[in-house]
């Protein structure tokens, strides 16, 4: 295969990779019940007068299956911790001692199993689309080289056009496959009571 149609390909893998690794991101957060440092990742508070995420200023870890324990580095953090945590709606309600912060992971019931699940399989419909735009990208770029690229001052034939195309159809099938994997292995963990 011509060395720019690898070059496609090989960045087409790289996109789409970032794509499957966002959805992972957005599937940590959506939680099944079970408490996990991820649950607050997104959260940040003022520290010395810059917005600073939370595991910067506190150890985050779990307790038990169903608390999440937050402690500062600084206990004057705790206050502005709790106010950042209330303020996200997460639907946790800090328990604070003065030393740390204990948050209880609700039971979740059968409504919220289902609109979580509604939530992860929208997340694996919009990685997909990524991973579709990606493609048509590529093959966009591989008919364009099969025309004659004068910027490039390359031309493809019409078999390797064929073969490339082919190539980025396998390459997004895969990715295609591991989406919805990762959607159905969610699914089964919100499901499973």
């Amino acid at each position: 295969m011509v060395e720019e149609v690898q070059m496609y390909l090989d960045d087409a893998r790289e996109r789409m990779e970032r794509a499957l690794k966002h959805l992972e991101d957005e599937l940590a957060k959506v939680h099944a019940g079970k408490a996990t440092p991820a649950m607050l990742k997104d959260i940040t508070v003022e520290y010395y007068g810059t917005r600073v995420p939370l595991n910067q200023v506190a150890a985050v870890g779990v307790k038990d299956a169903r608390t999440i324990v937050v402690q500062p580095w600084e206990k004057q953090m705790l206050a502005v911790i709790e106010k950042e945590i209330l303020k996200a709606n997460l639907g946790f309600n800090p328990t604070n001692t003065g030393e740390v912060l204990f948050i209880n992971v609700p039971e979740l019931t059968e409504e919220r199993r289902k609109q979580l699940v509604k939530v992860v399989k929208q997340e694996g419909e919009q990685a997909k689309i990524a991973v579709r735009n990606i493609r048509r990208d590529v093959i966009k770029d591989i008919k364009r080289l099969e025309k004659g690229d004068k910027d490039l001052d390359i031309k493809i034939s019409e078999d390797e056009s064929k073969d490339a195309q082919d190539e980025i159809q396998k390459i997004t099938d895969d990715f295609i496959k591991k989406i919805d994997k990762m959607v159905e292995a969610k699914t089964k963990e919100l499901l499973t009571v």
